[in-house]
């Protein structure tokens, strides 16, 4: 069932069932009474992640919270996504994009990964879940994606599943075109893993092409820059091996 995209949807934390009455947080309310400018009646789209969506209508608009009255589900809950998208934190803005872009595209775990190259290595796990929650929102996502605490590249290779197959974005491959080297694939848990400006490092290279789960796939003939290279390897692993395919 295709999300309605004319009405406002809301993540919220609350258990959701019908006849459910609930506030919305300080700066969900704040937002709805008085940037859309929301009265009693109006309704709208809320989703917790875990009991799909549903028609609420505002109940209640006071200085101190709007109220929410849930009425009928409107999607039912769909599973996450089985896809680890690991990728090497950018500067601000970029990473930004690079999270809700991640969203979109069908990521159902984000884990920063710090490489040699890595030029933020402070990450603010409670702003990226912000991005993927305001991306969830604005694409009809049901599944939130949770996001993990960042690993350096060692140690996420370490603790790496032998079963799910690891594809990393190799900007050294010796031919252009990925489609060989995804169609080759046999496993269907999946993980993706994006370096960061710099690219990865000779060392870390031949480190991530010593393990026999991952696969190394090139992105074409130009060099792309960190954040559009995870969209161009997320959307040519959805629409060959993933779930377009």
């Amino acid at each position: 069932m295709r999300a309605n995209y004319h009405l406002q949807r809301l993540f919220v934390a609350d258990d959701l069932a019908p006849g459910i009455t609930f506030d919305a947080d300080k700066s969900q309310s704040h937002y709805l009474a008085h940037v859309l400018r929301k009265s009693e009646g109006a309704e709208l789209l809320v989703f917790n992640g875990r009991d799909g969506e549903w028609l609420a209508r505002i109940s209640a608009v006071t200085k101190k919270a709007v109220s929410l009255s849930v009425e009928a589900q409107t999607r039912p809950q769909t599973p996450a996504p089985d896809l680890v998208y690991a990728f090497a934190p950018l500067k601000v803005g970029r990473l930004d994009y690079l999270v809700q872009k991640a969203v979109e595209m069908g990521a159902g775990l984000l884990q920063p990964a710090l490489t040699q190259h890595t030029q933020m290595h402070r990450v603010s796990v409670e702003k990226l879940e912000a991005n993927v929650i305001e991306a969830a929102e604005q694409c009809g996502v049901l599944a939130v994606p949770p996001v993990a605490q960042p690993l350096k590249l060692e140690a996420l290779l370490a603790g790496w599943e032998s079963d799910r197959r690891l594809i990393f974005c190799d900007e050294s491959a010796a031919t252009n075109n990925p489609m060989a080297a995804l169609q080759s694939i046999s496993e269907r848990k999946l993980g993706l893993l994006v370096g960061p400006e710099g690219g990865f490092s000779d060392d870390e290279r031949k480190m991530l092409r010593s393990l026999p789960f991952v696969t190394a796939i090139p992105l074409g003939p130009r060099i792309l820059r960190a954040d559009t290279a995870a969209v161009a390897a997320l959307a040519v692993i959805q629409a060959t091996i993933g779930d377009w395919a």
